[in-house]
């Protein structure tokens, strides 16, 4: 029933021309928005933690180009463009290419780096680490624990109790807000 609505709803967009954005978006509306843009991925689960290990070319059928530029090209958004950056909601923030749950908001804090910013993983097992030295840098990649999709890189100048810093592209990002953030 689900994937009908959201069925109904690309079509709509798509026949009136609508393209929701991310500026000014509600927590609601971009759960919509994702959530229509992943019927086309059949490997997107919120729930399943297995191992994802899928060739390229599935990947480039199933991202959009957005997601795909950053998670499988290692590419980075530019500060204070992505719809998370300055995000303010209560919930959980998921891998836009499997749906991983990464984080979850309480964890989030404004670094002003212009990127979101969170100072704990949600469960060890929610990302994986590799060292990049690309750009004449060494660094510390975040990857998907269940995809290895590149999330962005993790720094040691981040606020207690971790002292981490997961600087975060939002593109490779998805948020579900919680149903009842009063009772969390």
């Amino acid at each position: 029933m689900e994937r009908l609505f959201l069925s109904f709803i690309l079509v709509t967009f798509s026949l009136f021309g609508c393209q929701p954005t991310t500026e000014n978006t509600t927590a609601a509306e971009l759960q919509v928005s994702e959530a229509a843009q992943n019927l086309k991925n059949p490997y997107y689960s919120r729930t399943d933690t297995t191992k994802l290990n899928l060739p390229d070319a599935t990947w480039r059928k199933v991202l959009s180009a957005d997601v795909y530029r950053i998670a499988r090209g290692k590419a980075t958004e530019r500060a204070y463009t992505g719809k998370f950056w300055d995000h303010h909601g209560v919930g959980t923030y998921y891998c836009a290419a499997c749906g991983n749950a990464l984080f979850k908001s309480d964890t989030k804090y404004d670094s002003q780096c212009g990127w979101p910013s969170f100072y704990q993983e949600l469960r060890a097992t929610s990302v994986a680490y590799e060292q990049d030295n690309s750009l004449g840098m060494v660094r510390i990649e975040v990857l998907c624990g269940r995809c290895d999709a590149h999330l962005g890189h993790i720094f040691d100048d981040g606020p207690p109790p971790t002292g981490k810093r997961f600087c975060m592209n939002s593109a490779v990002l998805d948020f579900e807000p919680d149903v009842n953030p009063a009772f969390r």
